[in-house]
């Protein structure tokens, strides 16, 4: 008799950062709206063929002033028990007493989405008192906050993951955004991860691959599942332009300084220069007005 393979189904879909916008970012050369949506509807089958609740640590929309056209796109591609935390692209001025002025808060009062108690951009755990709403997850925190394994720049604000964890042991699953890197780390049976974000925004994501992750509660560990792309899509030439203009500037303002002959006036000089580079004179002439001014 053949025997049956137990088959685990998780608990939860952990996710974050999606950035939900109608405008294409600089980096991305393909058709970003399609690969914004397929991410949305890949979840949304994960959603329905598991029946669990999906779960985003923040940044849902890369704006707080969502359009009609935007918002009536999440309504029709939305995953069902769909819960999020707030990030400070989600509302005004970063400020969570604004939150009714927000797309997502809209989406909320149409039972679209549902916000969490917290624990949003700018709070901390022990400062609210933290839920995830009509759920048995009263061990799991979802919170918008920068963490990382290792600082990502000088001076960052957030913290260590591992100290996230050793902080607040009364959770035994930590789930943060803000933190466009994908990673999961555990300490003493408990886990913090950290879901990376939705799409590909940013040149520096060149070589990143968008996923989610599946929560099992049994034992507390997750799966990292990778999300539909399209493959040389992101470029980096917006850059390269800007870095050759940065140098051409340099070089001119070298030029200027190394031909300046400090017996003559500015003027002098300025005229010396037009002659030697054969510069417009209608560029001189508004050079000269702007000496004036």
């Amino acid at each position: 008799m053949e025997r049956t393979k137990n088959i685990r189904t998780p608990d939860a879909v952990l996710c974050g950062d999606f950035h939900l916008r109608e405008d294409t970012p600089t980096c991305f050369k393909g058709d970003f709206q399609k690969e914004q949506w397929d991410a949305l509807d890949f979840i949304s089958d994960l959603q329905c063929k598991y029946n669990i609740p999906v779960i985003c640590a923040g940044d849902f929309t890369h704006h707080w002033k969502s359009s009609p056209w935007l918002l009536s796109k999440i309504i029709d591609h939305l995953p069902k028990k769909f819960y999020s935390c707030i990030g400070q692209h989600d509302i005004p001025q970063h400020s969570l007493e604004l939150i009714d002025k927000s797309g997502i808060y809209t989406l909320h009062k149409a039972d679209i989405l549902t916000i969490t108690n917290g624990c949003h951009w700018g709070q901390n755990p022990e400062d609210i008192d933290y839920c995830i709403p009509d759920s048995d997850f009263d061990k799991v925190l979802v919170w918008h906050h920068l963490t990382y394994l290792q600082k990502p720049f000088p001076g960052a604000s957030g913290g260590m993951a591992e100290g996230i964890l050793r902080k607040y042991p009364q959770f035994d699953l930590i789930v943060t955004g803000d933190n466009h890197c994908s990673f999961t780390i555990e300490y003493e049976g408990r886990r913090l991860v950290n879901t990376g974000n939705l799409t590909r925004q940013s040149a520096a994501q060149i070589d990143f691959k968008p996923c989610v992750w599946l929560w099992y509660a049994t034992d507390n560990s997750v799966e990292q599942v990778y999300l539909p792309i399209q493959e040389g899509v992101i470029s980096r030439k917006h850059i390269d332009i800007k870095e050759q203009r940065n140098e051409r500037i340099d070089a001119f303002v070298e030029e200027l300084q190394s031909d300046w002959e400090s017996n003559m006036s500015f003027e002098d000089n300025l005229n010396r220069f037009q002659e030697k580079n054969d510069v417009e004179k209608d560029v001189m002439n508004l050079i000269f007005k702007a000496i004036e001014q």
